[in-house]
């Protein structure tokens, strides 16, 4: 019996620990593919290149590690696999392991999710998983868990149009009480613009901030992650405010 085909990707490049330490879990399950950027490409969204040539480098790591690097963005890297690289589509796309969470609101911003959201919209099964740090020691927790979710959507697919979302806290996988479903929380970055004066006497701002999360309950992926629970949060992009959309037709039509 042939193994699972396992598209893998990411926002941090292909260079990055996390994908490595990916695709070590993924050999253990399938057959992976990666095909990443050629350079970090963190807070990219959604994305894609269209006024500039995607240029695809083959690329050899350690220990068999193969695969592409693209000189574009984590979206532009889903589709050119799947349209142009492979020869047929993967049983599966997973995304990261991104180093630092995503978690709240902060997932309209995120390479990482956009990668895997781009391998629904192309009707395969995906995979998003961050780690809850950006320190690359210990990728212990975050692969068993991708091992873990893989076999899972490998067995039982997912809805139409539904990723999963998954957050790893970083901690010694002892200390990881369980895993949470979790829904999107309101977890948000504050931003900061520091101003500064570049060597030609030029100003110029750097973003910074802090993140803010005051959701108490576990039932949201960064109180479950605080908590050293691993948050699983089922996402998909359909974004029309069905809610308000029959109270917005009844304005416009009685207008």
């Amino acid at each position: 019996m042939s193994k699972p085909k396992i598209l893998i990707t990411n926002d941090d490049g292909i260079f990055s620990t996390g994908i490595y330490a990916l695709w070590q879990a993924m050999c253990e399950i399938g057959d992976p593919i990666v095909v990443a950027p050629n350079r970090e490409k963190s807070a990219t969204g959604h994305s894609i290149t269209l006024n500039d040539p995607l240029r695809v480098e083959s690329i050899t790591r350690i220990r068999g590690f193969k695969g592409w690097a693209v000189d574009g963005t984590p979206a532009d890297c889903t589709k050119i696999a799947i349209n142009a690289l492979l020869d047929k589509k993967p049983d599966l796309i997973i995304s990261g392991i991104n180093q630092g969470a995503n978690l709240g609101c902060n997932l309209i911003y995120s390479g990482t999710l956009s990668a895997a959201s781009e391998g629904t919209l192309l009707g395969i099964p995906s995979i998003s998983i961050s780690l809850a740090s950006y320190k690359t020691d210990d990728y212990r927790a975050a692969k068993s868990t991708a091992i873990e979710i893989a076999k899972h959507v490998l067995n039982d697919n997912l809805p139409k149009g539904t990723l999963l979302n998954v957050n790893v806290p970083y901690c010694h996988p002892k200390k990881i009480k369980g895993k949470r479903v979790t829904r999107q929380g309101n977890q948000y970055f504050k931003d900061e613009f520091e101003k500064r004066i570049d060597p030609r006497n030029q100003h110029y701002y750097w973003i910074k901030g802090k993140m803010i999360d005051k959701d108490k309950s576990l039932d949201y992926d960064g109180k479950a992650v605080s908590e050293n629970y691993v948050s699983i949060t089922p996402v998909h992009f359909k974004i029309t405010n069905e809610l308000y959309l029959n109270e917005l037709k009844q304005k416009f039509l009685n207008g």
